[in-house]
């Protein structure tokens, strides 16, 4: 069988949204986005990638490299990955389509990184990263609320008119986290779970600045790395299994998915 080949070419916000929204199972667009790269085949879309920044650019990068004064501008980050469903069933094709956007960054950037998350709450550890051979950088603990009747995922964003509620609720003038009080009264579910870190040196410099740093020697999270608990009540957690979100439901998230 002929080997496919891939092709990875910048395409229009709008349709890369539109495709983003079919088949990613966040609905939630990055704001801080740069490019929206389509994965062809032929002239086929098998897939979009969009790469940009997170809610903290700067701070992401220096807290993986304190020592080193990188800016924004020195890396990249796959804010949205999907592919066609019958694409998912191929175990080589995210490989391969990471293969081809790191020779296009290679080509049409001057990044020094690419920089991705796996999502634990979602029970994803980054096999196809590890795949890939992207460098792990640890993980931390992310917190998200689900509404415990339609278990509508409630992205953080979307938290902010609950937060003001929040506000009113305690009669104080801000609210940064909802209280277990106000979720009790809201049926609202508070979710803590593992964030993994991932990163690709795109330079020869960036792999000399890599090994300054632990991140060659850490072993690959698995299944066994994920943890998810729920709080049930002031600073009290209990562990709960893999949790399960309705992405039909989209009552709190509405803005954040149509803007």
């Amino acid at each position: 069988m002929k080997k496919m080949q891939l092709i990875i070419k910048e395409i229009p916000q709008e349709e890369a949204i539109c495709f983003i929204r079919q088949y990613h199972y966040s609905k939630i667009i990055p704001k801080l986005c740069k490019y929206f790269l389509g994965i062809f085949s032929e002239e086929k879309l098998l897939g979009v990638v969009e790469l940009g920044w997170g809610t903290q650019p700067l701070q992401t990068i220096r807290k993986l490299f304190p020592d080193a004064n990188l800016k924004t501008k020195d890396y990249l980050e796959i804010g949205k990955m999907c592919f066609l469903p019958e694409m998912n069933q191929n175990n080589y094709f995210g490989s391969r389509t990471l293969s081809a956007l790191i020779k296009w960054l290679k080509e049409h950037t001057d990044c020094l990184f690419l920089y991705t998350l796996a999502d634990g709450i979602e029970g994803k550890c980054g096999y196809v990263y590890q795949a890939s051979n992207f460098f792990y950088c640890g993980y931390f603990k992310t917190s998200v609320y689900r509404d415990s009747r339609t278990h509508e995922k409630i992205h953080p964003r979307s938290a902010r008119i609950l937060l003001e509620e929040n506000a009113r609720f305690d009669n104080v003038a801000k609210k940064h986290w909802l209280t277990q009080d106000f979720c009790e009264y809201k049926g609202i579910e508070k979710i803590n779970g593992r964030m993994f870190r991932y990163m690709y040196p795109l330079t020869n410099e960036a792999k000399k600045l890599l090994k300054a740093y632990p991140y060659q020697r850490q072993s690959y999270p698995k299944d066994k790395d994920l943890r998810f608990e729920k709080r049930v009540a002031y600073r009290k957690y209990e562990k709960i299994p893999q949790p399960t979100f309705d992405r039909q439901i989209c009552f709190y998230n509405t803005q954040n998915v149509h803007s």
